[in-house]
């Protein structure tokens, strides 16, 4: 959860996750935790609260990550992967690691930043009726927990797990970082209007998902462009 203002929203999503059989909670920037409030409306989920772990980014919050899934209600310029609740809660399953899937909730007001969006792989939004879009934030973790809980019930891709051994989000936050400095390197990319393109970029190897392998083999074609670009400056 990212900068929640209102610590009950904390509590209830707790509750929530807990009713569901999740535990682990991981807490960007919120304005007010620890709170009596939060623990009230826990309701008996105190242990899920205790153990939230608190961040002062998302990078360091995702960084272990190999699968980032982003709640959004708003459609993009740019095209996402959008899952709904339950093929969210399935594409979670079939993960090799459920343990390194995250799934972010951003503000109550403004939910999540378009460079927030561009570090995860897919985004999953809940329809609700557009004669009243809004939707609580907690809610929404009940939402998105309840079609976990389900899909862990059913047991259908349990056989099936993709074994891969994926980048981690600190890996590919790495790779993003070098791969820029390289294309303004080679002047193939304007430093003072970067954001377009390196988000298309985003994109594309969000959507490719590399191995641990294929991400050592990114960064190695990079380091080999430096070197050229230094021989020939």
């Amino acid at each position: 959860m990212v900068e929640t203002s209102h610590p009950g929203n904390i509590g209830a999503a707790a509750r929530a996750m807990k009713n569901m059989g999740l535990r682990e909670l991981r807490l960007v920037n919120p304005k007010q935790f620890p709170s009596a409030e939060a623990t009230a409306r826990a309701s008996g989920a105190d242990d899920v609260l205790a153990a939230a772990a608190q961040y002062g980014s998302i990078d360091a919050a995702i960084a272990d990550a190999t699968l980032v899934i982003g709640a959004s209600a708003r459609s993009r310029s740019l095209p996402v992967p959008m899952l709904d609740p339950r093929t969210c809660a399935t594409q979670v399953r079939a993960h090799a690691d459920t343990g390194r899937a995250v799934i972010l909730f951003g503000r109550e007001r403004t939910g999540l930043t378009n460079d927030e969006l561009d570090l995860c792989h897919y985004l999953v939004q809940i329809p609700v009726s557009p004669d009243y879009p809004s939707l609580n934030v907690a809610a929404a973790v009940q939402v998105i927990s309840y079609e976990w809980r389900m899909s862990n019930l059913a047991g259908s891709v349990a056989t099936t797990q993709d074994k891969t051994d994926y980048a981690t989000a600190q890996q590919m936050e790495q790779f993003y970082q070098h791969l820029e400095q390289t294309l303004m390197d080679l002047e193939f990319l304007n430093p003072e209007n970067p954001r377009q393109l390196m988000r298309r970029l985003r994109r594309l190897y969000n959507r490719a998902r590399p191995d641990q392998n294929e991400i050592n083999i990114l960064r190695g074609i990079l380091t080999a462009a430096n070197r050229k670009t230094s021989g020939n400056a």
